[in-house]
């Protein structure tokens, strides 16, 4: 009972990912577009649940309780799952897109986990988990699939002037993003997810004092703020691409 006491955030918090992943998986349609803003919130749901539960676990106690054990039944999600459907999709290209975009916040958790295993910090956890989701939804796949393929339709040997497939990007932006707008959006994102990583640790300290207090912190709790902190208590629906032979309906 006390195993389980100490380990009562973990535990919550796994189950509430699992719960509103089963809801995004099984209650709400496979869409290969984003319909709104707060469908693409919903959805991101279960990742920061899972986030924070990865950060919350406790190395030593994963350890004991041979939680290692499931860095394989990850591979095996990924390779008897998904690797599958991958296959199985390749000429449906909505269907496709839409496990592509399951599986990679699958494999960012996948990643943070086995670093956590490895007896990486809590917030390094965040860190790395919030970054790599907000280069997920930056738009940087969107223009490497523009930049790096050898497109044969004229339509799309040159970036087009508006993004209308992005609709992570329209739902956001409330428009279809024009090309310099798309730039922008993926600028953005990045400076944001290299904040996110390579910002003090400090700063984020300060932060969580001020949003647990509901105020500013005193400078004595802000000058005694440690540089590292490796407590476990701190704390899309898809988008269709341009097919190289065929224009995108939208």
């Amino acid at each position: 009972m006390n195993t389980i006491r100490r380990n009562a955030a973990f535990l919550i918090l796994t189950a509430l990912a699992l719960f509103f992943a089963g809801i995004v998986w099984f209650a709400m349609p496979h869409e290969r577009e984003v319909k709104s803003l707060w469908v693409l919130l919903f959805k991101l749901v279960p990742f920061v649940f899972a986030t924070e539960a990865i950060a919350q676990l406790d190395p030593v106690w994963a350890k004991r309780a041979r939680l290692h054990l499931t860095v394989p039944l990850c591979f095996l999600v990924y390779f008897t799952f998904f690797v599958p459907k991958i296959f199985f999709y390749a000429t449906v290209h909505p269907e496709l897109y839409y496990y592509i975009l399951t599986l990679t916040p699958f494999l960012i958790l996948t990643f943070v986990f086995n670093y956590r295993l490895g007896g990486g910090a809590a917030h390094l956890v965040r860190r790395l988990s919030y970054a790599m989701i907000l280069l997920m939804l930056s738009g940087l796949e969107d223009l490497a699939y523009l930049t790096v393929n050898e497109h044969t339709d004229p339509a799309w040997a040159t970036i087009p002037e508006v993004w209308t497939w992005a609709s992570h990007m329209t739902v956001r932006l409330g428009h279809p993003a024009s090309k310099y707008e798309a730039y922008a959006f993926i600028a953005v994102h990045v400076a944001v997810a290299l904040f996110v990583l390579l910002a003090p640790t400090r700063w984020f300290t300060l932060l969580t004092d001020r949003f647990r207090r509901g105020g500013t912190p005193s400078r004595t709790v802000a000058a005694k703020a440690p540089a590292s902190d490796d407590t476990t208590t701190d704390a899309p629906a898809a988008q269709a691409k341009p097919s190289a032979r065929r224009t995108p309906t939208g």
